[in-house]
């Protein structure tokens, strides 16, 4: 099973493992943490959600083969079922990262209530460089958190960056030695199982409030822009150029 989902002491793990893949996430695992997300919510015993990834690994981003044999049809397709029930969650949620972040593995943190990161975490939001464009809101998340300069280097050059510029960038809350992250994270989560879960619910509400009708409709017009661009002849030859292992040539676009 690539996503595995728990309740224990209150706290709801969504966990990718995958490790064979990168924890690249394919259709169908977009639906499972859909689903954990959708769970958590009606579960009265549940007082956060923690999302974490592997060790050395959260998540390389989209599986590229499996997205485009089964590309979003629509916003009601897996992967913006998880987009909704993530920006929607009215329980906290808590995530840990080691390792590569990348793509919406980036993106979806901008979306916690909590992130914490290791030491060897690295990230990164490389969708110009795949012919396509920003997901996830990132186009709106990523000027309000780290301002518009920082947001132009990360997403119009897409180079990787460390779990200190992500810091630097209001994408995570802390940096700690790898081994510890999770433990961390998941005491962070517990924490919420001795607060009145009604005031939480209610603060996280307020906390979001001012920017929760542009984040959905930020899903929305990246998503038909997203959309177009995957059957462009530029996100075809990056695509073949990753998958023959080769730098791709796009000498020949305007």
């Amino acid at each position: 099973m690539s996503i595995r989902s728990a309740v224990l002491n209150g706290v709801q793990t969504i966990e990718i493992a995958r490790p064979e893949k990168k924890n690249a996430l394919t259709a169908a695992m977009y639906q499972s943490m859909a689903d954990a997300l959708q769970a958590a919510q009606s579960d009265s015993s549940v007082r956060a959600v923690l999302i974490t990834g592997q060790p050395g690994i959260f998540t390389s981003g989209n599986d590229l083969e499996d997205f485009m044999q089964r590309p979003p049809q629509g916003m009601d397709s897996p992967t913006f079922q998880f987009m909704r029930q993530l920006t929607g969650s009215e329980k906290p949620v808590v995530a840990a990262v080691t390792g590569a972040a990348i793509g919406i593995g980036t993106t979806l943190l901008m979306h916690c209530d909590l992130v914490y990161a290791a030491d060897d975490a690295r990230f990164a939001m490389p969708f110009a460089s795949l012919g396509l464009v920003p997901e996830f809101a990132s186009s709106l998340m990523v000027p309000l958190l780290a301002g518009p300069l920082k947001a132009a280097e990360k997403l119009l050059l897409g180079d990787p960056f460390s779990a200190e510029d992500a810091l630097e960038m209001h994408i995570i809350n802390a940096i700690l030695p790898a081994g510890e992250v999770v433990n961390h994270a998941r005491r962070v989560a517990e924490r919420f199982n001795g607060l009145p879960p009604s005031a939480v619910r209610e603060t996280k509400k307020l906390l979001r409030r001012a920017n929760a009708k542009q984040v959905q409709e930020a899903i929305a017009v990246e998503a038909e822009i997203f959309g177009q661009r995957l059957r462009s002849p530029e996100a075809r030859e990056a695509f073949q150029a990753f998958f023959e292992k080769r730098k791709p040539d796009f000498s020949k676009f305007e």
